[in-house]
């Protein structure tokens, strides 16, 4: 299925929703576009491309101790409070 889209004067195109959420866009997300021959282009949702284990030092002090279960549960509701 086919969508012909309007470009504005300032060379931007809207993509419909029904266009975003084929590919799984959600607002303030990111999409990548790649151009190809012929003057067409692939656009794709931009994934993050970072590893699971990139996490493991967020949970982590100044001092690079990682928190226990209570340090973070407390930061969480510092957090939900508005004191961080």
């Amino acid at each position: 299925m086919s969508s012909t889209l309007t470009v504005t004067a300032k060379g931007q195109v809207t993509l419909r929703k029904d266009v975003l959420r084929h590919l799984g866009i959600q607002p303030g997300e990111k999409i990548t576009v790649e151009k190809l021959p012929d003057g067409r282009v692939e656009v794709k949702a931009a994934r993050p491309t970072g590893h699971i284990s990139d996490i493991f030092g967020f949970f982590k002090n100044e001092e690079g101790i990682s928190l226990s279960i209570d340090d973070m549960n407390q930061v969480i509701a510092d957090g939900w409070a508005g004191k961080r």
